[in-house]
Protein backbone atom coordinates (compact mmCIF):
# COMPACT_ATOMS: atom_id res chain seq x y z
CA UNK A 1 0.00 0.00 0.00
CA UNK A 2 1.34 3.31 -1.30
CA UNK A 3 2.09 6.23 1.22
CA UNK A 4 -0.67 7.82 -0.17
CA UNK A 5 -3.47 5.46 0.05
CA UNK A 6 -2.46 5.07 3.28
CA UNK A 7 -2.86 9.16 3.83
CA UNK A 8 -6.57 8.81 2.12
CA UNK A 9 -7.77 5.73 3.94
CA UNK A 10 -6.88 7.75 7.11
CA UNK A 11 -8.81 10.75 5.71
CA UNK A 12 -11.84 8.95 4.58
CA UNK A 13 -12.09 6.95 8.90
CA UNK A 14 -11.52 10.88 10.11
CA UNK A 15 -14.40 11.82 7.71
CA UNK A 16 -16.34 8.94 9.15
CA UNK A 17 -16.08 9.57 12.89
CA UNK A 18 -16.38 12.95 12.20
CA UNK A 19 -19.24 12.70 10.47
CA UNK A 20 -20.80 9.97 13.53
CA UNK A 21 -19.96 12.71 16.10
CA UNK A 22 -21.97 15.29 14.48
CA UNK A 23 -24.80 12.84 14.16
CA UNK A 24 -24.70 12.18 17.86
CA UNK A 25 -24.50 15.85 18.35
CA UNK A 26 -27.77 17.18 16.69
CA UNK A 27 -29.42 13.91 17.71
CA UNK A 28 -28.65 15.27 21.83
CA UNK A 29 -28.70 19.52 21.22
CA UNK A 30 -31.38 20.74 22.69
CA UNK A 31 -34.61 22.00 20.72
CA UNK A 32 -33.76 26.02 19.20
CA UNK A 33 -35.06 29.04 21.22
CA UNK A 34 -37.08 31.51 20.03
CA UNK A 35 -35.21 34.03 22.33
CA UNK A 36 -32.34 36.27 19.88
CA UNK A 37 -28.59 34.24 21.61
CA UNK A 38 -26.05 36.34 22.45
CA UNK A 39 -23.05 36.37 20.28
CA UNK A 40 -20.78 33.43 20.66
CA UNK A 41 -17.48 33.36 22.30
CA UNK A 42 -15.08 31.04 20.43
CA UNK A 43 -13.39 29.29 23.13
CA UNK A 44 -11.34 25.91 23.87
CA UNK A 45 -12.18 22.71 25.14
CA UNK A 46 -10.45 23.29 28.50
CA UNK A 47 -12.73 26.57 28.91
CA UNK A 48 -15.77 24.33 28.60
CA UNK A 49 -14.36 21.24 31.17
CA UNK A 50 -12.55 23.68 33.63
CA UNK A 51 -14.09 26.24 36.42
CA UNK A 52 -12.99 29.26 37.29
CA UNK A 53 -11.84 28.67 41.08
CA UNK A 54 -14.19 30.15 43.89
CA UNK A 55 -12.75 33.09 45.93
CA UNK A 56 -10.09 34.52 43.18
CA UNK A 57 -7.69 31.72 43.92
CA UNK A 58 -5.19 31.26 41.72
CA UNK A 59 -5.49 34.43 40.22
CA UNK A 60 -1.72 34.58 40.66
CA UNK A 61 -1.60 31.85 37.74
CA UNK A 62 -0.50 33.51 34.41
CA UNK A 63 -3.37 32.65 31.79
CA UNK A 64 -0.62 31.25 29.33
CA UNK A 65 0.65 28.70 32.09
CA UNK A 66 -2.66 26.31 30.96
CA UNK A 67 -1.17 25.89 27.79
CA UNK A 68 2.19 24.02 29.03
CA UNK A 69 0.08 21.46 30.15
CA UNK A 70 -1.89 20.49 27.39
CA UNK A 71 0.30 18.47 25.75
CA UNK A 72 1.13 16.23 28.70
CA UNK A 73 0.42 12.27 27.11
CA UNK A 74 -1.86 10.51 29.79
CA UNK A 75 -3.03 7.42 29.59
CA UNK A 76 -6.71 6.66 28.58
CA UNK A 77 -8.06 3.02 29.56
CA UNK A 78 -11.60 1.46 28.52
CA UNK A 79 -12.18 -1.21 30.85
CA UNK A 80 -15.30 -3.98 30.63
CA UNK A 81 -14.83 -5.73 33.62
CA UNK A 82 -12.37 -7.45 35.74
CA UNK A 83 -11.86 -11.00 36.75
CA UNK A 84 -9.11 -12.35 39.36
CA UNK A 85 -7.53 -16.09 38.46
CA UNK A 86 -5.27 -18.05 40.03
CA UNK A 87 -1.98 -18.85 37.92
CA UNK A 88 -2.95 -22.37 37.51
CA UNK A 89 -5.62 -21.07 35.33
CA UNK A 90 -3.54 -18.47 33.84
CA UNK A 91 -1.08 -20.72 32.65
CA UNK A 92 -3.97 -23.45 31.48
CA UNK A 93 -5.49 -20.64 29.22
CA UNK A 94 -4.80 -20.86 25.46
CA UNK A 95 -6.24 -19.37 22.23
CA UNK A 96 -9.81 -19.50 22.00
CA UNK A 97 -10.34 -19.61 25.96
CA UNK A 98 -12.88 -17.35 27.54
CA UNK A 99 -12.02 -15.60 30.23
CA UNK A 100 -15.24 -14.54 32.16
CA UNK A 101 -14.95 -11.03 34.08
CA UNK A 102 -17.09 -9.01 36.38
CA UNK A 103 -19.31 -6.64 34.00
CA UNK A 104 -22.78 -7.65 32.73
CA UNK A 105 -22.97 -6.91 29.20
CA UNK A 106 -24.73 -3.43 28.20
CA UNK A 107 -23.67 -2.60 31.86
CA UNK A 108 -21.86 0.61 30.68
CA UNK A 109 -17.72 0.13 30.76
CA UNK A 110 -15.35 2.47 32.73
CA UNK A 111 -13.17 4.93 31.34
CA UNK A 112 -9.97 5.71 33.13
CA UNK A 113 -7.58 8.59 32.98
CA UNK A 114 -4.12 7.50 34.57
CA UNK A 115 -6.19 4.67 36.47
CA UNK A 116 -8.34 7.22 37.83
CA UNK A 117 -12.86 6.63 36.68
CA UNK A 118 -13.14 9.75 35.11
CA UNK A 119 -16.49 8.59 32.55
CA UNK A 120 -18.42 5.89 31.77
CA UNK A 121 -19.59 5.04 28.31
CA UNK A 122 -20.95 2.29 25.92
CA UNK A 123 -18.62 0.55 23.01
CA UNK A 124 -19.80 1.45 19.31
CA UNK A 125 -18.40 0.83 16.12
CA UNK A 126 -17.38 2.67 12.83
CA UNK A 127 -15.83 1.57 10.10
CA UNK A 128 -14.51 -1.77 11.60
CA UNK A 129 -13.37 0.15 14.16
CA UNK A 130 -14.11 0.35 18.09
CA UNK A 131 -14.89 3.26 19.84
CA UNK A 132 -16.44 4.77 22.75
CA UNK A 133 -19.63 6.85 23.70
CA UNK A 134 -19.29 8.61 26.76
CA UNK A 135 -22.40 8.44 28.61
CA UNK A 136 -21.75 10.03 31.86
CA UNK A 137 -18.87 12.38 33.05
CA UNK A 138 -17.65 12.07 36.63
CA UNK A 139 -17.53 15.37 38.47
CA UNK A 140 -14.51 16.79 40.59
CA UNK A 141 -16.54 16.39 43.28
CA UNK A 142 -17.26 12.88 43.21
CA UNK A 143 -14.27 12.06 42.25
CA UNK A 144 -12.84 13.29 45.54
CA UNK A 145 -15.78 11.41 47.30
CA UNK A 146 -14.16 8.56 45.79
CA UNK A 147 -10.60 9.46 46.45
CA UNK A 148 -11.66 9.66 49.85
CA UNK A 149 -12.89 5.92 50.40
Amino acid sequence: MSEDSALDSAAVADDIWGSAMAEQAAATAPAPSPAPAPPVVSRSAGHQVFQALPGGAGADIAPGDIDRVLDVPVQLTAELGRTRITIKTLLQLSQGSIVELDGLAGEPMDVLINGYLIAQGEVVVVNDKFGIRLTDIITPPERMQKLKR
